[in-house]
């Protein structure tokens, strides 16, 4: 399943996934849940921190296998339960610019028969932030998480 870019600084991901929206909105929204999903193995997530609301901060961090975090800090642009996750790491918290923003997420959940259409949007600054996420292996990363998302909400 395939969604067509609307500009030359976005990446797409889209995926048909076989369980309720609302458990995929859990899934992102919950931190015992992200902490589940959200990294390719065998990277993890051992700290999520959210504050789910227009302006609530969030932070991530991934870590390596060789024990190296990485934090991520991003506020939430809009939620809407269920069907709509939008962050930004343009901002670290409340409304207090980052050193260097790269790019806004869109994350939506729309029903399609008894599964649901997952989409994730990344829209970045440059075309040259694209790039970097593409070569960091955004279509490759995103995708082994979205089956790690997948495999989790079937347990749930």
């Amino acid at each position: 399943m395939t969604a067509t870019p609307a500009s030359d600084r976005e990446l797409v991901l889209t995926r048909l996934i076989d369980a309720p929206r609302e458990t995929l909105f859990a899934c992102w929204t919950q931190p015992d849940l992200l902490k589940q999903w959200f990294a390719p193995k065998p990277w993890t997530t051992p700290v999520v921190e959210t504050d789910l609301r227009p302006g609530g901060a969030n932070m991530f961090v991934m870590r390596s296998p060789d024990g190296t975090d990485y934090p991520n800090h991003g506020v939430y642009l809009e939620v809407v339960q269920n069907q709509k996750i939008v962050f930004t790491d343009a901002f670290t918290r409340a409304w207090e610019p980052s050193a260097k923003p790269f790019f806004v997420g869109t994350i939506t959940f729309e029903d399609e028969g008894r599964k649901t259409r997952y989409m994730a949007r990344a829209v970045h600054w440059t075309v040259e932030d694209r790039e970097t996420h593409e070569k960091m292996g955004f279509h490759e990363g995103w995708g082994q998480c979205a089956d790690q998302l997948e495999a989790l909400a079937k347990t749930l």
